[in-house]
């Protein structure tokens, strides 16, 4: 969306979440200093927000949900104002912000956070019964912090948390300092590496954490005591799924990777940055879950470290997340990612085919069929262009792509730089058609 001369607009421009991001800056570090309070769902914040200015700014946006602002201020200037709409902090600087300009703005907040209504459902901040999950996707981050919440525009973040004694605290990045000090504890992140909002996490509760050793980086399991012989079984394939993605995929993309099992129940886990979210109900010993697990891994490299220019091309995120189901599957003995590509691709046939993959529409953007036939379109892609094409494509993808954005017109650009012919016709049915097509 443009904006309007010297009016940073108020939106991303993104038509899936059109109320979402804003226009006229890019963020490029978040520094969040929460102040929580588990018994009372107490939260004070200061969030400094380091941007660079793409145009000149009389007027720019932030998104906030629910939260009170208390004061703002831009650093080098006395006298701007802000006020607030509906998911929106405008702020007002006392002189114009000039283009391609870095500024600093301080914000101190306040408040009880709750999720945000979305069309999914609620997202973002939510307390548990003894604790704080939180899971923003696509547009739950504004529930706990100012935040230009636009899925292409990505920051680092410093994270520092204070909160009762009793609790652990897992944020987004690798923990760099624990204290206690008056019965309060006091945590402090680094997320170097540039994230999206939406892939910021914060959870809290009365957690234990188990180091694992996954090959290249290290690793830890968080989780409720009760829950540990759950944990350590369900989740005891992580190092082989590791070895194996780093083969297929290149280099793990992260200095560690963490996983979280909630004391509550979760309809499905949730990727963060460098971590991945699950429910006790995801913990039951049984192995039940390994599909997901190895899901949730592999978003590690296909929508956190390489992600999306805009929501459209979600199937780059979940078609390559479960893809990598199938491939971990092969691996171990089990099903060959062919057997179950047609074995789901005989399951869409029977579907209704009221969606194209390739621009699903914001209702149907999280649909199981994006999921499916995104895995599909890569396993026909494999069988056209083979295996040791197809793996080099994935390699040079996360490679070339790392810690950046990206749209189906470029992963379809750079497969056709491993193919002996055409790739056209492929991507065409199987991603903007709406009947199935055949694998070859």
């Amino acid at each position: 969306m443009k904006s309007l001369p010297g009016i940073g607009a108020a939106t991303a421009g993104d038509s899936y979440l059109p109320g979402n991001g804003n226009g006229g800056y890019g963020v490029d570090r978040y520094e969040l200093d929460i102040r929580y309070r588990v018994a009372t769902n107490r939260l004070d914040g200061t969030a400094i927000i380091r941007a660079t200015s793409t145009q000149v700014l009389e007027k720019f946006s932030l998104d906030l949900s629910r939260l009170r602002v208390d004061k703002v201020r831009i650093e080098g200037q006395r006298g701007s104002t802000f006020r607030q709409a509906t998911n929106k902090l405008i702020i007002t600087p006392a002189t114009p912000i000039a283009a391609n300009t870095p500024f600093i703005v301080v914000i101190e907040y306040s408040g009880s956070p709750v999720p945000r209504p979305s069309t999914w459902g609620p997202v973002g901040w939510e307390e548990l019964d003894d604790g704080v999950l939180v899971a923003s996707q696509p547009s739950g981050s504004p529930s706990w912090y100012p935040c230009n919440d636009d899925v292409a525009d990505r920051a680092s973040y410093g994270i520092r948390v204070a909160t009762e004694q009793g609790y652990t605290v897992v944020g987004a990045g690798v923990q760099k300092r624990h204290t206690v000090s008056s019965g309060r504890g006091y945590w402090v992140f680094e997320q170097a590496e540039p994230t999206a909002s939406y892939l910021v996490t914060l959870q809290i509760g009365r957690y234990v954490r188990t180091p694992i050793e996954l090959g290249s980086v290290p690793g830890a399991l968080v989780y409720p005591p009760n829950l540990r012989e759950g944990v350590l079984a369900d989740f005891s394939k992580l190092p082989a799924m590791m070895e194996l993605f780093e083969n297929s995929f290149g280099p793990y993309p992260f200095p560690a990777y963490t996983v979280i099992v909630t004391p509550d129940e979760l309809e499905i886990p949730l990727e963060a940055q460098a971590m991945a979210i699950f429910g006790s109900n995801h913990a039951g010993g049984v192995g039940l879950v390994e599909r997901l697990v190895a899901h949730e891994l592999a978003h590690q490299w296909f929508g956190n470290s390489v992600g999306l220019e805009s929501w459209k091309h979600i199937w780059l995120n979940e078609g390559f997340a479960c893809y990598a189901e199938w491939l971990w599957s092969e691996h171990k003995g089990g099903q060959s990612a062919d057997s179950l590509a047609r074995q789901f691709r005989r399951g869409l046939v029977g579907q209704s085919t009221d969606i194209t993959i390739g621009d699903p529409g914001p209702v149907l953007m999280f649909d199981d069929r994006v999921y499916k036939r995104g895995a599909l379109t890569l396993h026909a892609l494999r069988r056209t262009i083979g295996d040791e094409n197809f793996f080099d494509l994935l390699r040079e993808w996360t490679t070339a792509n790392r810690f950046g954005v990206v749209g189906t017109d470029d992963f379809r650009a750079l497969a056709a730089d491993f193919s002996p012919r055409p790739l056209d016709r492929l991507f065409d049915e199987w991603l903007f058609g709406t009947a199935v097509p055949k694998l070859p």
